[in-house]
């Protein structure tokens, strides 16, 4: 068995205007004194990488790779969360997604889904180029809207939806295969790619792509209710990323996991810093180590209550306190011996 690696961090919510969140060397410095190990990169934090020159420039990488292990610190994996989204954006939310695009392609869905999987394809390289194994990433939505049927979905809708999915993706993955890396999707409300069940339609549209794989964040399967210890069971072989946040789920006689349209700190399902939620991440960490399952622990913050500094230095010693050194033998090794047939036979009495 494997050691879980950790404890690592995304910067995604960390990164800003003011030091030292607003430089890569600032950032570093801080994970580092925190006592993290590894950090995740949002790849549209411009100040953070260049994709473009990561793509084009192994010197580039190595640089970055070198800036970053000269805190004691490794990069873990790359993400294009928000431009893993804009691979497929249904009309419906055309406006609302088109901030997370440059301006060149905004009010232009197809220029749009052109730039965003040409950008996901560049982080493949850079990813390569870096020595990664592991890319974070979200699926986009074209299905969405459609989630609760009613009005009834017409018969054909759900196939051609995954078919044109797998269809905008192929390409990438088969790119990313071409580097050798993994593409993690975050099984997330709001993605097609939302819990097992959707993610092995896109399997069987992909024709079981050896690159699709899964980045397990339990925080989004507690708001959805769906049992996020035995998706490890059903999923491990495709688990290949690991976010580590934490949340709730406290329904009401007046809400549910819809919510009602209320504010993140007002729904029945929430996202807390870690140890102040539901999760069980005990038996998270002994399933994934039982599983042999060659991850990062990185953490996620995204607390409606908490500030990110608190859960940023909470964090750390949370995962490190998780991490199980994975057993290098049997506790009963003692008492093993040889076979010996006669023995056994004698045993069961033959």
């Amino acid at each position: 068995m494997k050691t879980i690696k950790g404890p690592a961090i995304f910067l995604a919510q960390f990164a800003g205007s003011e030091t030292p969140f607003n430089t890569l060397d600032g950032l570093c410095k801080w994970a580092a004194g925190l006592g993290y190990k590894g950090i995740q990169i949002p790849t549209w934090e411009s100040h953070l990488i260049d994709v473009e020159k990561a793509a084009e420039s192994q010197t580039y990488c190595d640089d970055l790779k070198g800036k970053v292990q000269s805190y004691g610190l490794e990069i873990t994996e790359l993400s294009t969360h928000l431009q893993g989204q804009l691979v497929a954006v249904n009309p419906a939310y055309d406006s609302m997604f088109d901030g997370f695009a440059p301006e060149a392609v905004r009010g232009n869905p197809k220029a749009r889904t052109e730039w965003a999987i040409d950008f996901v394809k560049k982080s493949g390289t850079a990813s390569g180029r870096l020595g990664l194994k592991s890319h974070a990433t979200f699926s986009g939505a074209l299905l969405w809207h459609t989630m609760y049927p009613w009005p009834q979905r017409p018969n054909g809708l759900v196939e051609m939806g995954f078919e044109e999915l797998a269809k905008r993706w192929l390409p990438i993955l088969n790119h990313f295969e071409e580097q050798g890396v993994d593409v993690c999707y975050e099984l997330h409300p709001g993605e097609d790619l939302h819990d097992g069940v959707s993610f092995e339609r896109f399997l069987d549209a992909t024709g079981n792509h050896n690159r699709a794989n899964i980045l397990y964040d339990p925080s989004h399967f507690i708001l959805q209710q769906l049992d996020y210890l035995s998706f490890i069971d059903f999923y491990h072989e495709r688990i290949k990323a690991f976010h580590v946040k934490d949340a709730e789920f406290n329904p009401t006689g007046k809400q549910g996991v819809y919510g009602g349209y209320s504010s993140w700190a007002n729904r029945a399902g929430r996202f807390r810093s870690l140890g102040d939620g539901q999760i069980d991440f005990g038996s998270i960490f002994s399933k994934l180590t039982k599983y042999d399952l060659d991850l990062w622990a990185v953490m996620e913050w995204e607390c409606c209550i908490k500030s990110a500094e608190q859960g940023a230095r909470e964090g750390a010693p949370f995962i490190k306190k998780h991490i199980i050194e994975a057993a290098g033998r049997s506790f009963d090794d003692f008492a093993g011996g040889e076979t010996d047939k006669k023995q056994l036979r004698q045993i069961l009495g033959l």
